[in-house]
């Protein structure tokens, strides 16, 4: 069952998935399409889940689902995968490398691989307080409070 994304509780679990260049207005309104598709019929052992998902600054998918109701199972979580495995396919694009960096560079987001980030933080191209995206957080609390955060409150502060 898809719901709006602010109807989820705060202990919903989440899923960020970066792509590395930004989504064109008409794959976004593609990947609306697509998304909701997979998430209306997205089940857990026939058991229908409570999702909901965002597409945030043109560059991230971000899904989440309410396990109050009913846990993502492995299976689930499997079929979610292959789904967004599609997408990279479809619109070429890469989304489930997590050796890369988003990071904030005014109001552009920056893509960069990791071993080039940490060149950029050791040639202070980048600093403690540059705004940072960590997709490691696991549920929509964890997201809403330590998605975007300076540098120096990321697992990232471990370059500086």
């Amino acid at each position: 069952m898809l719901v709006k994304f602010d109807e989820l509780p705060k202990s919903s679990k989440i899923w960020v998935y970066q792509c590395n260049r930004s989504f064109t207005e008409e794959e976004i309104s593609k990947l609306n399409k697509d998304i909701k598709t997979f998430l209306e019929a997205w089940s857990a052992h026939g058991n229908q889940l409570k999702t909901s998902f965002l597409i945030k600054y043109r560059r991230f998918i971000i899904i989440s689902v309410d396990e109050s109701q009913s846990n993502a199972s492995g299976c689930s979580i499997d079929s979610m995968v292959h789904f967004i495995q599609s997408l990279e396919k479809e619109f070429k694009v890469d989304l489930l490398d997590k050796m890369n960096v988003s990071y904030k560079h005014g109001e552009h987001i920056a893509f960069k691989p990791l071993l080039d980030f940490k060149k950029m933080v050791k040639q202070r191209a980048v600093n403690a307080n540059t705004i940072v995206f960590n997709n490691l957080v696991a549920s929509k609390q964890e997201f809403e409070d330590y998605w975007e955060v300076p540098l120096k409150d990321s697992w990232h502060a471990r370059f500086l």
